[in-house]
């Protein structure tokens, strides 16, 4: 087991297996020495735990769990490309979106579910620029959907990934 996966058994969680796609796409696509997922949906085991938009059918504390959901299946989509995600240098940057009721204006709060997830188990590696962005509606009627640029070692030295 990589180092990171044993910091996220510390954590009390577990990589799920990769999503697979729902449309014409694949999970990720390693490009250089960048890895690029695609959009997550908070998905355990086919299905979405809560569903609708945030601030009407789904609480804030619902989508930000989501939003931690998301960067765990990013992980494992990461970890499909490279094999061992120790090899992740820097996550670059998370792209947050979050089904929005009218109104609600807290999708940096619920988009931080990714977030601290990623600096939980990649420490200082985990720290990322971002974007949270409220849309009308996502696939399945997800609450939050979640994508990240992730730098990995393409020299298979051994990289900072858990501080």
């Amino acid at each position: 087991m990589s180092a990171v996966e044993d910091r996220l058994a510390e954590l009390g969680l577990t990589l799920p297996p990769v999503v697979p796609p729902v449309a014409a796409y694949v999970p990720a696509v390693l490009s250089g020495s960048y890895v690029y997922t695609s959009g997550q949906v908070p998905l355990v085991d086919g299905a979405l735990p809560y569903a609708g938009k945030v601030g009407a059918e789904v609480t804030p504390e619902q989508a930000q769990e989501s939003a931690r959901l998301c960067a765990l299946n990013a992980l494992a989509a990461v970890k499909s490309v490279v094999g061992d995600l120790d090899r992740v240098v820097r996550v670059v940057k998370v792209l947050g979106f979050v089904a929005s009721a009218p109104g609600f204006t807290g999708q940096p709060l619920v988009v931080n579910g990714a977030s601290e997830l990623l600096g939980a188990v990649l420490g200082e590696a985990g720290r990322h620029a971002r974007s949270a962005v409220g849309v009308a509606v996502l696939p399945l009627d997800a609450p939050v959907e979640v994508e990240i640029q992730v730098e990995v070692q393409v020299d298979g030295g051994e990289g900072p990934a858990v501080s």
